[in-house]
C-alpha cells in the first residue's frame, strides 16, 4: 500500500510540474513505473518487447474459454482484451493502450511486477529458487507470474474481494511429498491451488473460464472436493462435476 501511495503521489508531482512548465503529456506516456515503463501507444498492428508486457497484463480477460497468447503481436485478440479490461475499469474501451490504460496498470503493480494483490511467495511455498521443477526456474517464475495476473482479472471481477492461493509451484521433491500427480502443473509454476474463502470454490471454478484457465479441476472431481486448481494446461480441460462443469 505504501509503494502503490508513493507512486499516486509521484504521478501528481509530475503533472504538477508539467502544468508548470507548460508542457502536455501526450498518448502513450505516463508517470514512470519501478517494475515497466510503456513508451509508446500501442494499438493492433503493433509488435515487440512492449506488446508482450501488455499481454501478460492482459492475460486474464481474453473472454469466455480462450487463452490469450503472448506473443509480443498486437492482433484481434490483444485488442478485445484490451478493451475488456478498460471496461472492467472504468475506462474508455477503445482497445488503444495509453496514458490512462498505463496508468491504470501501474497502479495495479508493485515493483517487482506482480499484481497489487498477490505475490511470488504466495505461489511458490516449496522452493524459493524456483528450481527442481520440470522447467527452468526463471520459465516457472515467469509462468507463476502470469497466473498472479490472471488471478487478479478473476479477483476483480468477483468483487474484489480476496482469493487464497493454497498451493503455487512445486519442484519434483515438493510434488513427491504432497502425493501429486507426476505431471502436475505445479511442476511448472503454472498451476495454482485455490481454497474456500469469501468465494465458494464452485465459485471460483466457474468465474476461471473467463480469465485463461485452460485447466480448471474442482469439486466432485477426484480429490479436488477442498480446493480448486487452476493451469495453463495445453488444451482445455475443465472439470468440476459438483459445480456442473
Amino acid at each position: 500500500m505504501f509503494r502503490r501511495a508513493v507512486r499516486s503521489l509521484l504521478a501528481i508531482v509530475m503533472l504538477m510540474t508539467g502544468a508548470v512548465v507548460g508542457t502536455v503529456a501526450t498518448a502513450g506516456t505516463a508517470h514512470a513505473d519501478g517494475c515497466y515503463t510503456w513508451t509508446r501507444t500501442l494499438s493492433q498492428g503493433a509488435s515487440g518487447a512492449d506488446v508482450t508486457q501488455l499481454q501478460i497484463r492482459l492475460g486474464g480477460y481474453p473472454g469466455y474459454g480462450s487463452v490469450l497468447a503472448v506473443d509480443g503481436s498486437f492482433g484481434p485478440a490483444t485488442t478485445a482484451a484490451l478493451k475488456r479490461f478498460q471496461s472492467a475499469y472504468g475506462l474508455a474501451a477503445d482497445g488503444v493502450a495509453g496514458t490512462n490504460t498505463y496508468n491504470k496498470l501501474y497502479a495495479l503493480q508493485d515493483d517487482d511486477c506482480t499484481p497489487v494483490h498477490f505475490s511470488y511467495s504466495e505461489l511458490n511455498r516449496c522452493n524459493s529458487t524456483w528450481s527442481g521443477g520440470a522447467v527452468s526456474a526463471s520459465a516457472a517464475k515467469a509462468n507463476a507470474l502470469r497466473t498472479m495476473w490472471k488471478l487478479e482479472a478473476m479477483r476483480h471481477a468477483l468483487g474484489d474481494q480476496p482469493i487464497t492461493v493454497t498451493s503455487g509451484f512445486r519442484s519434483y521433491a515438493c510434488n513427491n511429498a504432497v502425493g501429486g500427480a507426476g505431471s502436475s502443473r505445479h511442476l511448472y509454476g503454472d498451476g495454482a491451488d485455490l481454497g474456500a474463502g469469501p468465494h465458494s470454490l464452485c465459485t471460483l471454478a466457474k468465474q476461471a473460464r473467463y480469465h485463461g484457465f485452460p485447466g480448471i479441476l474442482g469439486p466432485g472431481y477426484p480429490d479436488h472436493n477442498d480446493h480448486t486448481h487452476l493451469d495453463h494446461r495445453s488444451g482445455q480441460y475443465w472439470s468440476a462435476p459438483t459445480c456442473g462443469i
